[in-house]
């Protein structure tokens, strides 16, 4: 993320997606408005889901942790915004898909499609995409069309490297 998306402005969705764009506008460190806007979504899945709610809650604690501390990286890669939206979604896919498959999450909007996925049988690179695009379109007033674009691609590659990641 802090590689590959925040350099060219990108959103990914989610949680994840409101954070950076807190941070876009008003400098809010990433990860803890992630923390801060994931509490309803942790206490929603206590009640729901359990065996969820301790990994997540530990899920969330670590990736927040980790994504203030590697600021750093942030003026580390200079590369188009088509290879950044690419590479930024496949790896934060590859450790959402990660997490889910191991029955934890980051507490986020992927818990969320988690439970969703599993109560309507759906795939949860569908429900992935879906929350996260509702997510960037909403934020389309605020964003240049070009950082749309791109950050369409980059949720779109999120979902896709999850599902293929987590499996059945």
């Amino acid at each position: 993320m802090n590689g590959f998306l925040v350099p060219h402005h990108l959103i990914d969705g989610g949680i994840l997606g409101i954070a950076l764009l807190l941070h876009y506008f008003f400098k809010f460190p990433t990860g803890i408005i992630m923390v801060g806007l994931s509490i309803p979504i942790c206490i929603f899945s206590s009640i729901n889901k359990k065996e969820y709610f301790f990994s997540s809650l530990q899920g969330l604690l670590v990736s927040s942790l980790f994504i203030d501390l590697l600021v750093p990286l942030r003026s580390q890669f200079f590369i188009p915004q088509l290879a950044s939206a690419l590479i930024g979604g496949a790896i934060i896919g590859v450790g959402v898909g990660l997490m889910l498959r191991y029955k934890t999450s980051t507490g986020g909007t992927d818990l969320l499609a988690e439970i969703i996925s599993e109560t309507f049988s759906l795939n949860i690179a569908l429900v992935i995409i879906l929350i996260d695009g509702i997510i960037v379109l909403a934020c389309l007033a605020l964003l240049k069309l070009d950082t749309f674009i791109y950050s369409c691609i980059a949720i779109t590659s999120v979902g896709l490297i999850t599902s293929l990641i987590k499996g059945k």
